[in-house]
């Protein structure tokens, strides 16, 4: 009976073994069945109906028929009616496809502009996860007279790029009154901070016409745009305002010298403030030493201008985020830094104040600001209790803060074992079936958007043998994923996952390497998953580049075919020694060979240059957002994994090493031959 079966890279698992057996006993599982539904999901990549009407017929019986359904149906969506939407909702109720479709619907209708079935279709979307569709259901309630303002407000200026729904919805708001100008302008500056210029455009035109062409001149050339222009009226001051954010983030250290050489004194002090703020964070994402003073000239400026103005003109969650970095970096006296870094937190939004990275140096800014002696003991006493607030968080500030008062990491309760009644309640959702036979016939996309929306309400419990089936099926991103949503009950075993031990350990410890390092790594960059493959070409357990695997293939004098690249063994002595190699390069510093294995060494060559930074804020001025969380969740999950394995408790501020500056001129040379 195998001669049918889909090629896979790993054994079936035993959900969606029996997805395939109750397919046999419908019979349709012959040699067609899951070719057909391949065959399908080819045909919508390619748009093409004709062969999606087909497969609907031959897939009928298939326990993935309702994908096929979804496919088709969508990929027609811009003709259907709305009686052919219900008809598919009434056969998928409940399903990951009936919710999804019903938000392709959703955007259809918004676009069509029918806001009558829009609103009865909208309050049955359940995942309600979609910006665009979120603005135009709160257009549909402006329409019946409701008040979204602050709602509506908070959609815009969350929108990244620009789309229907909320550009929608803006211009309705603004002719109705509901935005004001400086709502608009607010958007505008957002939006050309977050190098969006298409957004800035449509906002700044709700106000002025001719704005998006002058947005669209100063987007390419800020600086000769700003040569040529003055304020006079209100317009001329915002887009001016604009084009000084726009050059900030391109050249901060000439939107520095515009602003001193004339628009300092020509902007309102609350528009220079923001000017100023801008070129200070296209100078701290640079890590460039002017940064901090950059900032506190902006502060001072903000200082200076009314109240009222400021309101006018607040600076971004990103933009004091930066100054909070720069802060950390900057050098002169420790007061001035965390002077520095206190006025960005008290700042930031409500939201953003939680985050525990800022937890955490608000309480590090508050030990350092307070008073010695008596005068000090309630600034310290307020550090230490935000400290506590997150010392139980399982990430690397909670594990900094944690160390900061004098605790240890020590692994949580193992939770009582699932009974064979739990786990056999897991295995009989469909949902959770569903997606390991659409990961195990190689659409892993699929099958993890159905099994994340079959996770929806799962109590501790349901989510603890919910991710011992991924478990047990060796699918590990699910396993990893599911458990980290559990709050009281915690399975370390499951978050973090050892397969191929024996393989991982023996390797790690041939050539010198933590095995814990190495684990925290691979958790990070695939989940386990061996047949991974990132946006950028990156491939295998350890997510090795072609380019990397054959020159570290014939480094350790490997004979190496780039087919070999996703072989577990293969992929895993070429990530290791690549790893080793980078690691010895950076004198052993973990954080740095993190940062390089993510980046690229010469990255995290640059990045070190500069002042010597304790660890933990030299990772939090890690440029790129993507390596900064990478670098600080490898080391966090190190830690764990030591414990794991070695079944003692560690230090991540031991793990993380010394202060981390420029190569001392006593170490050997770099090895700028490591790609």
């Amino acid at each position: 009976m195998t001669d049918w079966m889909p090629p896979v890279k790993r054994r079936l698992g035993r959900a969606a073994a029996a997805l395939l057996l109750y397919g046999l006993a419908q019979g349709a599982m012959a040699q067609s069945g899951h070719q057909a539904v391949l065959d399908a999901r080819e045909a919508l990549r390619k748009g093409d109906k004709a062969r999606l009407a087909l497969a609907v017929t031959a897939t009928r019986q298939n326990p993935l028929a309702q994908w096929v359904e979804y496919w088709e149906l969508g990929n027609r969506l811009d003709t259907a009616q709305a009686d052919e939407l219900e008809a598919f909702y009434t056969r998928w109720p409940g399903t990951y496809v009936e919710d999804r479709l019903r938000n392709d619907w959703l955007l259809v209708l918004g676009k069509r502009r029918d806001w009558d079935n829009f609103s009865r279709d909208f309050p049955r979307f359940r995942m309600n996860d979609d910006r665009e569709v979120t603005c135009y259901a709160l257009l549909t309630q402006h329409l019946k007279g409701q008040d979204v303002r602050e709602a509506a407000r908070d959609a815009w200026f969350a929108q990244r790029d620009l789309d229907d729904g909320c550009n929608v919805l803006a211009s309705n708001l603004y002719a109705a009154g509901v935005f004001s100008d400086n709502d608009a302008w607010r958007k505008a500056r957002l939006a050309i901070e977050a190098n969006r210029t298409s957004a800035a455009r449509a906002a700044a035109a709700l106000v002025d016409p001719s704005a998006p062409v002058a947005i669209a001149e100063f987007a390419k050339d800020p600086e000769r745009y700003l040569a040529r222009k003055g304020t006079g009226d209100a317009q001329a001051t915002e887009l001016a305002t604009l084009a000084l954010l726009r050059l900030g983030s391109k050249d901060p250290d000439a939107a520095a010298a515009a602003l001193k050489a004339r628009w300092q004194a020509l902007l309102p002090k609350h528009l220079a403030a923001l000017a100023w703020a801008g070129a200070a964070e296209g100078a701290a994402q640079r890590l460039l030493p002017e940064a901090a003073s950059y900032y506190q000239r902006a502060v001072a400026l903000f200082q200076q201008a009314p109240a009222a103005k400021r309101e006018l003109a607040p600076w971004s969650d990103d933009m004091l985020g930066w100054q909070v970095r720069a802060a950390l970096r900057f050098q002169g006296p420790d007061a001035e830094r965390w002077v520095l870094v206190s006025n960005a937190l008290d700042r930031m939004s409500a939201a953003e104040q939680k985050d525990p990275t800022w937890v955490y140096w608000r309480a590090r800014a508050m030990q350092a600001l307070a008073p010695s002696g008596a005068d000090g003991d309630a600034a310290r006493l307020a550090a230490k209790q935000l400290l506590e607030s997150i010392s139980g968080q399982m990430n690397f500030y909670g594990k900094l803060a944690l160390e900061e008062l004098g605790g240890s990491v020590v692994l949580p309760p193992a939770p009582r074992p699932l009974t064979a009644a739990e786990r056999d309640a897991s295995r009989r959702i469909a949902g959770f079936e569903r997606a390991l036979l659409l990961i195990d016939i190689g659409l892993r996309g699929e099958g993890v958007r159905e099994w994340n929306f079959t996770l929806r309400g799962l109590n501790d419990r349901e989510l603890l043998a919910a991710a011992q089936l991924a478990c047990d099926n060796e699918v590990w991103d699910r396993c990893i994923n599911t458990s980290d949503r559990t709050r009281s009950e915690v399975d370390m075993a499951q978050r973090f996952p050892m397969p191929f031990r024996k393989d991982v350990i023996e390797q790690a410890r041939a050539i010198g390497l933590d095995p814990a390092y190495v684990y925290g790594l691979i958790r990070q960059e695939s989940r386990f998953i061996m047949d991974a493959r990132s946006h950028v070409g990156a491939s295998g357990l350890m997510q090795i580049m072609p380019a990397t695997a054959r020159w570290t293939a014939k480094k350790i004098g490997m004979d190496y075919k780039q087919s070999m690249i996703t072989d577990r063994d293969v992929n895993l002595k070429l990530g290791t020694a690549y790893l080793k190699l980078v690691l010895d390069d950076f004198q052993g510093s973990q954080a740095l060979a993190a940062a390089a294995y993510n980046a690229g060494p010469g990255r995290s060559r640059r990045w070190r240059d500069g002042p010597l930074l304790e660890p933990a804020a030299w990772a939090e001025n890690i440029p790129f957002a993507e390596t900064r969380d990478y670098v600080k969740k490898v080391l966090s999950n190190a830690v764990y994994y030591n414990a794991l394995i070695n079944g003692k408790p560690e230090s991540l501020k031991a793990r993380l090493g010394p202060k981390i500056g420029p190569r001392d001129a006593t170490s050997p040379a770099t090895d700028k031959e490591i790609p």
